[in-house]
């Protein structure tokens, strides 16, 4: 299952730094607006303490981590959405993701320099907002222009459906609001966002870049705030981290890492919060089936039947899947084997009409 997510922002703010830590690469993260016209990829491993428990467990000959794909897109300017600094191609890179990690400079440096010459989030994430807004909008207006007389005159159906859906719409992004402020009915959000592939109805997650100073003290860092005042109105999620020690840390090894993860306070690293954040986001669980050979984690959309995801390994599974023999996670966990799990009556035979769980272990059986 490929799924992608864009990093994005004004140009300056820390995302090539921030793609370089997660995917431990290193893309050019020059000091100057436009050094990344092509978005980068990196594909990164999803870190579950499931899989690397499960791997001790069986001792295979490979553990496989579930994974997820980043891009690093060039930073977004003023007038992006009618072509300026680029800004087509930024927009149509930001159209093909699943997810937007919006990355917001969030401290403060005469030698980084800023596109708008100061720092403010607020400002940054208006902009962002708007250049995104304006390219939905006309979007949405060319969509009108296609059906409005179809309902209006023709009376169809379909058309004043539509209607019912794009007038809010234009109206909401006309005034620089993203989509996804607005209030739909689950199958209107779902229509909208099969239909229309707007980029503000993309989930989000705004990534706070904050000095290294204000990382061991984040509740007095002021720009954090403000971007957390943003974030509660649209409901969407924000994540503190300093994206030059993140840069620091990805460069350790293992053990290192750790001990200097201990020094900050923090069980785990910023980044790790972010591809977790991402993962949840999209509405992604994991299973995972494990043996001699190999012990992995897959990536799953929750409400997908065991057929589905059987599919995922295989299309020959899901085509002669006959059943599930299913356990949870957390039952390997206190049984220590399978043997012991059988004994106490934890495995599970399940048909087609079974919606897979968050750290279900599987054995598919099939035919062909």
């Amino acid at each position: 299952m490929s799924l992608k997510a864009g990093i994005v922002g004004l140009p300056n703010v820390g995302k090539s730094t921030l793609f370089n830590a997660i995917t431990n690469s290193h893309v050019e993260a020059a000091n100057y607006p436009f050094a990344t016209i092509s978005p980068n990829t990196g594909v990164v491993n999803v870190p579950d303490e499931r899989l690397d428990f499960l791997s001790s467990l069986f001792n295979p000959k490979r553990t496989i981590n579930a994974t997820f794909e980043f891009y690093d897109i060039a930073g977004l300017v003023k007038g992006a959405s009618k072509g300026e600094g680029l800004g087509n191609q930024f927009l149509g890179h930001i159209r093909e993701c699943d997810a937007i990690v919006e990355v917001v400079r969030c401290f403060d440096s005469s030698e980084i320099i800023h596109v708008e010459e100061s720092v403010d989030p607020k400002r940054d994430i208006e902009t962002i907002n708007l250049e995104l807004a304006m390219a939905d909008l006309a979007t949405v207006e060319k969509r009108i222009a296609a059906v409005a007389n179809k309902a209006r005159v023709q009376k169809d159906k379909e058309s004043i459906y539509e209607m019912s859906i794009l007038t809010p719409l234009q109206e909401l992004l006309s005034q620089g609001e993203p989509a996804r402020k607005l209030s739909l009915k689950k199958e209107d959000y779902e229509y909208a966002f099969k239909n229309y592939h707007l980029l503000t109805l993309k989930p989000i997650i705004y990534v706070a870049n904050v000095s290294g100073d204000d990382y061991m003290d984040l509740d007095n860092c002021k720009y954090l705030n403000i971007v957390k005042e943003i974030a509660a109105q649209e409901k969407s999620q924000v994540i503190p981290i300093s994206c030059e020690i993140e840069y620091e840390l990805s460069s350790l090894p293992k053990e290192e890492r750790i001990e200097f993860l201990k020094s900050l306070g923090a069980s785990e690293s910023g980044l790790d919060k972010v591809i977790k954040a991402v993962y949840k986001l999209l509405n992604l669980s994991t299973f995972f089936t494990v043996g001699e050979d190999e012990c992995r984690a897959w990536t799953f959309k929750n409400g997908m039947s065991a057929p589905e995801c059987a599919g995922i390994i295989h299309t020959d599974f899901e085509k002669g899947f006959i059943k599930a023999e299913v356990y949870s996670y957390e039952d390997i966990h206190t049984y220590k084997s399978e043997t012991a799990l059988k004994e106490a009556g934890k495995l599970r035979m399940e048909g087609k009409t079974y919606e897979m769980k968050d750290g279900d272990v599987v054995f598919f059986r099939f035919n062909v």
